[in-house]
């Protein structure tokens, strides 16, 4: 059994390495960038997926990424530009020979150049979209007249269609006689005579059924559409909710005006939970690891300012009970725990709370249970670790009142924070605020304020 449970693990190692490129290779691709050896660092290169090249671009340092883009430059195409993380994504086109640049944007899905340009300056912008066709031209620019984090900024508009009164026989035929068709697509969207999508047909039924079926008689229960206007957040929680693998965008007429496939909608909920944490966290919502220093400092200073103003708030409460805490030594010890405790468990409830707020689990239906539910945990919570630090206290330091008073203090401090951590995030969704935003800040500044005021209150009352 041991023996097996060796070769399960080795095995297991063995298949992480298959994914993304192994210590030989990234060995070989250091000394073609070292030695400045262009067909080395293309040999080393050729094997890799897109997106394991655009990852390798993107954790090279400033410097050593234009060493390797001056011996690469030349060989990114419109797959490898789609991946690369838009934190560098200009740095790399300033690099790139103009007529290879327009080569990849010709390669790339309307959603995908959409995605390139619209961060870019106008003179940038024009450049890339000069270099499309007419109609790619216009499809993109009709994408770009929606509003920005939009679902017609999402959409790409290569669509395959077909009249609702077609067969599967005509639909095949119709499929094998077109070259525009984009590489990779799910679904056949049915459309009335005015372009309005009735329904949609997945290729493997359409594939498994009678040539003489009609479409109507295949389309999916599932079938959905989104407005062109409704915000990515959304799109991505009806992708989530509902298990699409694609779904047609329609204007305001309810003209189909394009198509966002799972690919897209899973990148929306990567990039929400992404921001989610880094605002928990309090570092901005596009920090990343290619941010200079001043970029990130930029990006921390306002939170830590912040920071600074809470923890004058908790200072101005000791500040009340100098004399206290003078009397008895023994306050400015235990203080600290009592905080402490309040500000983990308070993050502990403002985590689920945003991220139940950010996938529609809390909602106004259920928010009166969930408080409820806090509420009695925080004080479930606060009568255990009251009664471990009385008990400790006891031992520590042999005094009774200051074991009721840490105590009482700790129940106290749960409980407001149990409370501070649910209904500060409700009351920012509310009001129209992120709450991953600025919750954090006012949750800590609420369990050291209540913290550090019933505790040295109490003892103030019960012990002097």
């Amino acid at each position: 059994m041991a023996d097996d449970s060796q070769r399960n693990e080795a095995q297991f190692e063995q298949d992480e390495d298959d994914f993304g490129p192994n210590a030989e290779l990234l060995a070989q691709i250091d000394a073609a960038i070292d030695a400045g050896d262009s067909d080395a660092l293309n040999a080393s290169l050729e094997p890799m997926h897109a997106a394991d090249i655009a990852d390798l671009i993107e954790r090279l340092a400033a410097p050593r990424r234009r060493t390797f883009l001056e011996l690469y430059a030349r060989q990114i195409d419109g797959e490898i530009l789609s991946e690369i993380d838009e934190s560098i994504r200009e740095d790399v086109i300033e690099q790139m020979p103009r007529e290879v640049l327009a080569e990849a944007v010709r390669e790339m899905d309307s959603d995908d150049v959409v995605d390139l340009v619209e961060d870019l300056d106008q003179s940038d912008r024009d450049q890339i979209l000069a270099a499309l066709d007419a109609g790619d031209r216009a499809a993109v620019q009709q994408s770009l007249a929606y509003p920005e984090y939009s679902a017609g900024r999402l959409m790409q508009s290569e669509v395959v269609t077909a009249p609702e009164h077609w067969t599967v026989g005509q639909t095949i035929r119709f499929l094998q006689s077109e070259e525009w068709l984009p590489e990779q697509f799910y679904h056949v969207i049915l459309v009335d005579p005015r372009r309005h999508a009735t329904g949609y047909v997945t290729l493997g039924r359409l594939l498994a059924s009678r040539h003489d079926t009609m479409l109507r008689d295949l389309a999916e229960d599932s079938f959905r559409t989104i407005s062109a206007y409704a915000e990515e957040g959304d799109v991505a929680y009806v992708f989530n909710q509902y298990h699409l693998i694609s779904a047609p965008v329609v204007d305001r007429h309810d003209r189909l005006v394009g198509v966002i496939t799972i690919d897209d909608a899973m990148a929306i909920l990567d990039e929400e939970h992404e921001e989610d944490i880094l605002r928990l966290a309090g570092v901005g919502d596009e920090s990343t690891i290619n941010d200079t220093v001043l970029q990130t400092v930029g990006q921390r200073v306002p939170w830590l300012g912040a920071n600074i103003v809470t923890a004058l708030a908790a200072a101005s409460v000791i500040a009340i009970f100098e004399s206290a805490i003078a009397q008895l030594v023994a306050l400015a010890v235990l203080m600290p725990i009592v905080a402490s405790m309040g500000g983990n468990a308070g993050t502990q409830t403002l985590t689920v709370a945003v991220r139940g707020l950010a996938t529609r689990d809390l909602s106004r239906s259920n928010a009166v249970r969930v408080v409820r539910r806090e509420v009695t945990v925080g004080l479930i919570n606060g009568a255990i670790f009251g009664v471990v630090m009385a008990g400790i206290t006891m031992l520590w330091f042999g005094d009774p009142g200051l074991a009721t008073v840490i105590g009482l203090a700790m129940i106290v401090n749960l409980l407001v924070a149990a409370l501070a951590g649910i209904l500060i995030p409700l009351a920012l969704n509310k009001l129209g605020a992120d709450p991953a935003l600025a919750s954090g800040t006012f949750v800590t500044m609420m369990t050291d304020v209540i913290g550090f005021l019933a505790f040295l209150g109490l003892a103030t009352a019960v012990l002097l």
